[in-house]
């Protein structure tokens, strides 16, 4: 049978994660990549074309099919039609655990569906290089790609608060999530000052430390993590201050040791998002940094011999993007897919 991948969505997840599966398709092994375009728009007919023109096939509502033969766009498939001839399906839409209920529970065809960031519940929360293990074959048919704040918080605690064979030393996880207003990509939810979030859950704060918690839960651990989360006035990049206190004391150039023994974290010396958002621009794949985290390590510090506090930068959809491309890859070929993903194994930087 064919390898067909099918994205819903053409948004700032979608759109990149269309463009890095057809770009590598052979690398990949997959054979065919297919999208859904719910909203005819003229203002992003040149995206949907090039999308085409790269060599993903258009599929869309058959009400709608209509308005995109106007713009010059001609749909290969049906909505539902696309689907079900998909092998997986990457749900990059706001809406996963309602397209879940409608679609994709009562459709036969694909191996498995991944939703991304915010949907809750979807299925097993998954993060490249955090909980791989976790993932059982011919049970996670729905794999919940957790957010890009998440990836970070996850793999911060993987570096500095466990050892190699997991035992976990962490006694308490603080993260301070400072969010970027909107993608550069998007014209609204722009914010005019720092505004600050709400603490919803009275056990994790926010949803990013509950979903770091609930991935870690796959592999058996309960772990205290505590975010809070603002929403600053920038487009680049989000930052995050973390202090970690562990049960063990720990320097800042052992904390370093760690870090740079994670193949998915990128140190650097730069301290402004805009430096490290113009590397991703100029040398990322796309633009776009495909690393857990990206440290400063010289904002490392120690307080009272086993508190680890600092800042890290978050890659966006780039960590993102890199889970959603393992999954996708580990239904495709469950004797392994390590040798395939190696394509892009360059733009995981060890320094930016």
């Amino acid at each position: 049978m064919a390898n067909i991948v099918h994205v819903v969505g053409t948004g700032t997840i979608g759109e990149p994660m269309i463009g890095l599966l057809e770009d590598d398709r052979d690398a990949f092994g997959i054979d065919e990549v297919t999208f859904h375009k719910r909203t005819p728009l003229r203002e992003e007919r040149a995206k949907v074309a090039d999308l085409i023109r790269r060599g993903a096939s258009l599929a869309v509502d058959p009400d709608r099919a209509d308005g995109f033969r106007e713009l010059g766009l001609e749909p290969a498939f049906e909505a539902d039609e696309a689907i079900e001839r998909a092998s997986v399906v990457i749900d990059c839409t706001p809406a996963g655990n309602a397209n879940k209920a409608r679609s994709y529970e009562g459709s036969a065809g694909p191996l498995g569906f991944l939703a991304q960031g915010s949907e809750f519940g979807f299925g097993k929360m998954y993060a490249r290089g955090i909980n791989d293990e976790a993932l059982v074959r011919g049970e996670d048919r729905f794999v919940h790609v957790v957010s890009c704040n998440t990836h970070n918080i996850a793999v911060l605690i993987k570096s500095l608060a466990m050892d190699p064979d997991g035992t976990s030393h962490l006694e308490s996880g603080r993260f301070l999530c400072m969010r970027r207003a909107n993608d550069i990509s998007q014209d609204g939810s722009f914010v005019p000052s720092p505004t600050v979030g709400t603490h919803g859950d009275e056990q994790f704060g926010t949803h990013h430390a509950r979903d770091a918690h609930g991935l870690f839960a796959t592999l058996g651990y309960d772990l205290p993590v505590f975010s809070s989360a603002i929403k600053i006035n920038t487009q680049y990049m989000h930052a995050l201050h973390f202090s970690l206190t562990l049960d063990q004391d720990m320097t800042v150039d052992e904390a370093i040791d760690r870090l740079r023994a994670n193949t998915r974290v990128a140190l650097t010396y730069k301290r402004s998002a805009n430096q490290i958002f113009s590397f991703g621009r100029d040398h990322g794949h796309f633009g776009r940094i495909l690393s857990q985290t990206v440290i400063p390590f010289e904002t490392l510090a120690v307080r009272g011999g086993n508190e680890l506090v600092g800042f890290c930068f978050t890659p966006q959809d780039g960590n993102a993007l890199l889970s959603s491309l393992a999954a996708t890859l580990w239904y495709l070929y469950p004797g392994g897919f390590e040798d395939r993903i190696d394509v892009i194994r360059p733009y995981l930087f060890r320094e930016v």
